[in-house]
């Protein structure tokens, strides 16, 4: 049955409750108020990166190849939204939304499958 925010059409975003980088600085982990834990590798936040770069300014997204040894340089909260994240690789405009980090995290299986066939092509 739905919460009376959920029927009311208030669906209620993840929000983070932990966000914490690995020694290493290849995972990021990620816990989010509703129960989800993602530890998320470096490589795969890099290459899908919701930066224009990435994504081509609107259009066919840009396969990043050649990232596998990419490290996180650096995490900066951007309001109460994202957190913009730095990779040694020098990129850092990617903003990556509560939203945005949650979907990767809980679809990250065929996020990663779709990409390493695109980098096949």
């Amino acid at each position: 049955m739905a919460s009376s925010s959920e029927a009311a059409g208030q669906w209620k975003n993840p929000w983070p409750t932990e966000i914490r980088l690995n020694p290493a600085r290849d995972v990021l982990h990620v816990s989010f108020d509703d129960g989800a834990r993602f530890a998320l590798r470096a490589e795969y936040l890099r290459v899908e990166s919701p930066s224009a770069e990435i994504r081509n300014h609107g259009g066919p997204k840009t396969i990043l190849t050649g990232k596998e040894d990419v490290k996180i340089d650096g995490l900066e909260p951007v309001g109460n939204y994202a957190v913009r994240i730095g990779f040694d690789d020098g990129h850092d405009s990617g903003l990556f939304s509560w939203d945005y980090l949650h979907r990767l995290g809980s679809e990250e299986d065929r996020i990663w499958a779709e990409y390493l066939t695109a980098a096949k092509r």
